[in-house]
């Protein structure tokens, strides 16, 4: 055998064991059937009162009962907290296609994170009352849309306490509180701030709200970022969450759906890998589903799934360097700058590569690298195309359009195309449907409801 023969036998090799590590990722037809099964298991049971507690998907009513009518007209404030970052907004809508905005985004300075709930807020009130200052609205009074993008549990549009806190946030005192009346609080003690009512939404029923103001069919909303999470349209009828009657028909739930498999269900397709990553986190057995799809997670899924070949002496010359050694130091957009690569020069990967203690990296290893991050972003549009897929049945109307929002979504090489073609292929024919991006941004969501309120509020008076 040729020195040559050897070297093609060892790449060939090398690819077996790569594609083998990554099996689990692959669904196949009567995977993606059982987790579709389950997923519509665990919707109905967050939508009934008697099974909600032991629900991993908890369907929280958002008390969003009417959307935009596109005939909504006024100034608005957004307040727009999705992490550390955070936007002030002043809304000025004249009709579907003439809205005015002006923004200013402000940071979260680290100790405010982790302090008393009190300062939090009185830290957006320090900066709303600056905004007003400068944009001169000191004499004016406004609704204010907020949109605070945690697990909340809502008891109308102007009150919904903390379930728990994500992201980076810490602060004392605030989980189990109305996070409304807590901004009420700090608002009300600025002289030149003048709130009629906040209304209070996450951020995925802001970009549902958005997407509904130019494409009035959006019944779904969805966001594939750091973390992912889904809001549709529920018939009322099908919530049996509420002891009074509701007049309306239809309302928007919250799933929550990164918890689904927090307690099992979706054992039986996780890999070994994502068992692993689940142990290491900081938050164990907890956002199962999230932990397979979001952006925060899947390239620490991928160097796992590397080091495991590494040690197999499938790639990179078996060799383990220090720097790969380290949790999430892989991330999303490693993966996207690696899928997005065009020829076979691997330039942007084996740049990735070098920052990883790799200095020489073959053809090959790059080629396997590429596939493992194509298996894991494929899995991630897969697994959200199956539970969409299932809201969109669920939903039953002849067309829809589903509001997605998010960095995986928007710049993930060919992640749309993935999520279209799986969610096509699973829908009953006679339901179509198109996914929107949606370019107002969660702060439009929010001033949107605030104006949907008011109109909705001056009719019934």
């Amino acid at each position: 055998m040729t020195e040559e023969e050897t070297q093609q036998d060892e790449i060939e090799s090398n690819r077996t064991i790569v594609e083998d590590f990554c099996k689990p990722f692959v669904l196949n037809e009567e995977t993606s059937q059982q987790v579709s099964d389950l997923f519509l298991a665990e919707i109905k049971k967050g939508l009934c009162k008697y099974t909600q507690p032991k629900a991993d998907i908890k369907c929280y009513p958002t008390h969003v009962e009417k959307l935009p009518t596109r005939c909504e007209q006024g100034k608005f404030l957004a307040l727009d907290v999705g992490g550390s970052n955070f936007r002030i907004s002043l809304f000025i809508i004249q009709d579907v296609d003439n809205t005015k905005v002006e923004s200013q985004d402000f940071q979260l300075p680290p100790k405010v994170l982790t302090g008393p709930g009190e300062h939090l807020f009185e830290f957006f009130a320090e900066c709303m009352s600056n905004f007003i200052q400068t944009h001169e609205l000191q004499e004016e009074e406004f609704h204010l849309g907020f949109t605070f993008s945690f697990p909340l549990m809502k008891t109308s549009l102007k009150e919904a306490i903390l379930i728990s806190w994500s992201k980076d946030f810490q602060c004392k005192d605030v989980v189990g509180h109305d996070v409304v009346a807590m901004l009420e609080a700090a608002l009300s003690r600025r002289d030149n701030i003048h709130i009629k009512d906040i209304f209070v939404l996450n951020g995925t029923t802001a970009t549902l709200i958005s997407c509904a103001w130019k494409h009035k069919e959006t019944k779904i909303g969805v966001t594939i970022d750091r973390d992912t999470n889904a809001v549709y349209e529920e018939k009322m009828k099908h919530i049996q969450l509420f002891s009074e009657e509701r007049f309306n028909s239809t309302m928007l739930i919250n799933t929550q759906w990164g918890s689904f498999g927090n307690h099992g269900a979706l054992n039986f397709m996780r890999s070994p890998i994502d068992f692993a990553l689940d142990e290491s986190s900081t938050n164990p057995h907890e956002a199962i589903f999230e932990k397979m799809v979001a952006g925060m997670y899947i390239g620490e899924i991928v160097r796992l799934t590397m080091i495991e070949c590494i040690n197999a002496g499938a790639l990179l010359k078996g060799n383990l360097s220090e720097q790969i050694r380290k949790q999430m130091v892989f991330d999303t957009k490693h993966m996207s700058q690696i899928e997005n690569e065009k020829g076979d020069a691997y330039q942007s990967t084996r740049q990735i590569l070098e920052t990883l203690g790799y200095k020489e990296a073959t053809n090959e290893d790059c080629e396997n690298i590429r596939y493992i991050c194509n298996k894991v972003s494929t899995r991630s549009a897969e697994l959200i195309a199956i539970c969409l897929a299932c809201l969109i049945d669920r939903i039953g109307d002849p067309y829809i359009v589903i509001g997605i929002d998010g960095e995986m979504y928007s710049s993930y090489p060919n992640y749309h195309e993935r999520l279209r073609k799986k969610t096509k292929q699973l829908v009953r024919p006679e339901h179509k449907f198109s996914l929107q991006l949606t370019e107002g941004g969660t702060g439009h969501g929010a001033a949107l409801l605030a104006a949907a309120e008011t109109v909705e509020r001056r009719h019934n008076h």
